[in-house]
This record gives C-alpha cells, sequence and structure tokens, in this order.
C-alpha cells in the first residue's frame, strides 16, 4: 500500500495531469538544439591570401568575404582559413534552432518580425575565432522568402543570459556603413546586406496589424519549464513568422509573451517542444487569441517524433 501511494504521488498532481516519467534536463534539450544546428551548419576553407573570396551556399546565397581584412587579437592572419555558415528560411529550421523571429522594439520589448532569412557567419583559423575589419556581402535570392518586399531592413543577433536570441536593428543608415553602404537594399530579385561583424544577422520587417493587442499566458505540460522547454506561435498564414512565449513565472508556473503585441482574434498554433530519449516530444494546437487568454497543454497533448518528422510537421502548418 506504501508503495502504490508513493508512486501515485510521483505520477499526478492536483491540476489531474499525468507527471511525465522521463523529464528532460536543460543539458539535453540544449544538446538536441545544438545538434539541429550543427546539421544545418556549412563549412567552407580558403587562404587569407586569396584575397576577395566569393562562396556559395546550399540555397543559393552568395557569401562575400575580404580574406585580408581577417585579423586574431588585432594582426593580421595568414594561411588556411575555415568559415561556418547557417542559413535558415523557414520555420522549421528556426524552431529547432531556437532562432525565433522575435525583434527589439525601441522601448525594450519585443514584436514578432517576417524574416527574409536568417544567417550565421563565423571565421576561425585553427578554432579560434576571427575578426574582421571590412564588411561581409550577402546577396539573398528574395525568392527564397516570397519574393522581394522594400520594408526588409537588416538586424543584428544578441542573446540573454538564457541564451535567448533577439534581434536589434542595424542603425546604419543608406549612406552610413563603413564603407559607405547601408546595411541593406534590394535590387530585382535580390536582397544585398552588408554585415558589419561576424555572427547572427537577419533580413527582416515588423509584423503589421492594426488590430487591437493583448498578452496571453500558456501552461506547459508538469514537470516543464523555461530550463528543459520551448514554447513558440506560429502565426497562420505567415511563412517566415514565429514568435517565442520567452517568460516563465516560477510561481505560476506559466510562460507569456508579456509584452502585449499579440492580435486579438490571431489565428495562430501553440507549439511545445522539449527533448525525450534524443527525439523531439511536442504539441500542437490552434488557437484563436483571445484578450488575456490562458491556453493549457497537457502531457495528452504530447507526440514524440524525430528531427525530420517534426520539422515537416511545423513547415505544414498554415
Amino acid at each position: 500500500m506504501i508503495t502504490a501511494l508513493l508512486l501515485a504521488s510521483c505520477t499526478s498532481n492536483d491540476d489531474g495531469d499525468d507527471f511525465p516519467i522521463d523529464l528532460a534536463s536543460a543539458e539535453e534539450f540544449k544538446a538536441i538544439q545544438d545538434e539541429v544546428l550543427e546539421d544545418l551548419t556549412q563549412t567552407f576553407q580558403f587562404n587569407a591570401e586569396d584575397g576577395w573570396v566569393n562562396l556559395t551556399s546550399e540555397k543559393g546565397v552568395n557569401i562575400g568575404i575580404n580574406a585580408n581584412c581577417l585579423t586574431l587579437n588585432g594582426i593580421t592572419v595568414t594561411g588556411a582559413i575555415d568559415l561556418d555558415f547557417v542559413e535558415l528560411f523557414d520555420k522549421g529550421n528556426m524552431l529547432l534552432t531556437n532562432k525565433p523571429t522575435m525583434g527589439v522594439l525601441p522601448n525594450g520589448d519585443k514584436a514578432l518580425l517576417i524574416s527574409g532569412g536568417e544567417f550565421f557567419i563565423e571565421a576561425t583559423q585553427n578554432g579560434q575565432a576571427l575578426d574582421t575589419n571590412c564588411n561581409l556581402q550577402l546577396s539573398i535570392p528574395s525568392a527564397l522568402t516570397g519574393g522581394t518586399d522594400n520594408d526588409m531592413i537588416l538586424w543584428n543577433g544578441t542573446f540573454d543570459e538564457d541564451g535567448n536570441l533577439a534581434w536589434e536593428e542595424d542603425k546604419r543608415d543608406g549612406a552610413g556603413g563603413p564603407q559607405g553602404e547601408g546595411g541593406l537594399f534590394a535590387e530585382g530579385n535580390q536582397y544585398y546586406a552588408f554585415v558589419h561583424d561576424f555572427g547572427w544577422s537577419n533580413v527582416d520587417r515588423f509584423y503589421n496589424d492594426p488590430r487591437p493587442k493583448t498578452t496571453i499566458l500558456v501552461d506547459a505540460p508538469d514537470g516543464y519549464d523555461n530550463t528543459n522547454c520551448a514554447l513558440y506561435l506560429s502565426y497562420d498564414g505567415e511563412e517566415t513568422g514565429l514568435a517565442n512565449l520567452d517568460t516563465y513565472n516560477t510561481e505560476t508556473g506559466l510562460f507569456s509573451e508579456h509584452y502585449g503585441q499579440i492580435p486579438v482574434g490571431l489565428e495562430c498554433h501553440v507549439i511545445f517542444v522539449t527533448e525525450e530519449n534524443g527525439n523531439w516530444k511536442y504539441a500542437i494546437k490552434g488557437v484563436n487569441i483571445a484578450e488575456n487568454g490562458t491556453i493549457v497543454i497537457t502531457e495528452d497533448d504530447t507526440n514524440v517524433v524525430t528531427e525530420a518528422q517534426l520539422m515537416n510537421l511545423i513547415n505544414n502548418l498554415p
């Protein structure tokens, strides 16, 4: 009888959810995200003496880099260089790598961005990260995100203390780049971006919706918090808009976007993801946003799939 009572106390709680037996740790959840990012990383090699180098990514992005501008601890390097490049154009890749499209507003709040592509560039020599004193240039086919949008601007990626990514506007104007270029311009079926440093950059604009805005709360399955799971909003009808619920209240156990930027009446899908035994555990729930609403995801809503299966599910959302 004592054993039965102990087991019952470990598998249920007051709100009636079944308590997950095998919760992911923070390290396991981060590891599965890092694995996806590693799989998406393309590597190029060239020599520092090659001068101007043009590289072409798997999706047709042209990367231009002046190898003569590369330095290590302020000293110009010579010899072989490795360059890592990541390109993210769809919600599946953005979600599984935890690279949502949330832009920082002038007051410090965050709001959804519609993306023309997220990019990571890093040059190394013998495993040591290099710097550059010249712009990196990207030529990005706009067809990869539905065509040219002249409202797109350039953003730089920043990370908070929890490792979550947000995007800050590159403040250069049309004549203000270090070599006279602006951060971004569109011409024909291409975006041309002038990136001033290695790291994450993004071609984006803020999502525009005239409806009244609200804050929502999401209750994840029992045992999950902001260390071992993540929650996102996929806006219906937007192929590259992925918001995340980046605030977690330890007292209530609820996630929130908390900036009050979600349109009332918005049709979207709430997505819960975590790790389980090396695979992805997820739940997807279609919702119509109600003012100050709370959305509940229980253990019964979840399933376990492979990376490829989850990627396909996310990319096929409306």
